[in-house]
């Protein structure tokens, strides 16, 4: 088993485990990864925000592939809760691309997951509208969730909303903030904090930037490729709720001097 489990892990129930992962694509010549292992922790009352840091072509996205049971790996097991992932347990996921369906409204998209799992319409739009005010889109709930009718940050605020509507203990996000800009980002990453802070949500998150990184993540993960496996593990010792004002705390600024010198040593530049 890979290092990159947690001493206590016995203690603790396993959320997500990903055991002894490989990934070839021309019958094992090649392996773009090998026995990756990762177990992220059930923490009852407080959640977990794990972060996956690397240079592209790393494999983070794929990870994230595999958790929501969009791709299988050539070799080992995903398990949820100590069970094997199959299609009845699959998670849904925030990407870079709005996801939302253009020619459905917002509510619409919102309480789509719930309209699959056969709950009625009265109570589905309920629901929607409940998570529709949590992410700070009221009023505009009628709208068709498509560009420019809607804002990059606010679809992205749809898709969070269906996604956690749909299953409040995980979410696994691929660079949803990627092609924002700074204002809405640092908007958006608030608002991830908040989610957070109000249901416990298990969050595995991939991201390019560093500072958004140490700002939202508990646990940072590093990867490196050839074959791609996890070479670094960094908590995160900061308070547990955040503020945006902690970007200026010292030892805030010390963690990201601290990944970025891990970020620079693995993409082999020194």
């Amino acid at each position: 088993m890979s290092e990159f489990v947690s001493k206590d892990s016995a203690a603790l129930q396993n959320i997500i485990e990903l055991r002894n992962v490989s990934q070839s694509y021309d019958n094992g010549q090649n392996w773009i990864i090998k026995d990756f292992n990762l177990v992220i922790e059930d923490k009852p009352g407080q959640g977990q925000f794990a972060i996956i840091l690397g240079m592209s072509g790393c494999g983070k996205s794929t990870i994230l592939r595999y958790i929501a049971g969009l791709q299988k790996p050539t070799e080992g097991e995903i398990l949820i809760h100590g069970k094997p992932l199959d299609d009845k347990n699959r998670i849904s996921m925030v990407f870079q691309q709005y996801s939302s369906l253009p020619w459905m409204t917002v509510l619409e998209n919102v309480a789509l997951a719930l309209e699959f799992k056969g709950i009625s319409k009265k109570e589905r739009e309920e629901k929607a509208m409940e998570m529709i005010k949590i992410v700070g889109l009221e009023g505009h709930e009628k709208k068709y969730a498509m560009y420019p009718t809607l804002s990059g940050g606010q679809l992205q605020r749809v898709a969070i909303a269906r996604s956690v509507l749909a299953n409040p203990e995980i979410l696994l996000m691929d660079e949803p903030f990627g092609a924002l800009d700074v204002k809405t980002r640092i908007a958006m990453q608030e608002l991830l904090a908040e989610l957070w802070n109000r249901f416990h949500s298990t969050i595995i998150f991939v991201t390019h930037d560093i500072s958004e990184a140490v700002y939202l993540g508990d646990d940072i993960y590093i990867m490196k490729y050839a074959p791609s496996r996890i070479v670094s593990h960094i908590p995160v010792q900061l308070p547990l709720h955040r503020e945006r004002t902690i970007k200026r705390d010292p030892e805030y600024t010390k963690i990201v001097h601290h990944v970025e010198d891990l970020m620079i040593e693995v993409s082999g530049q020194r």
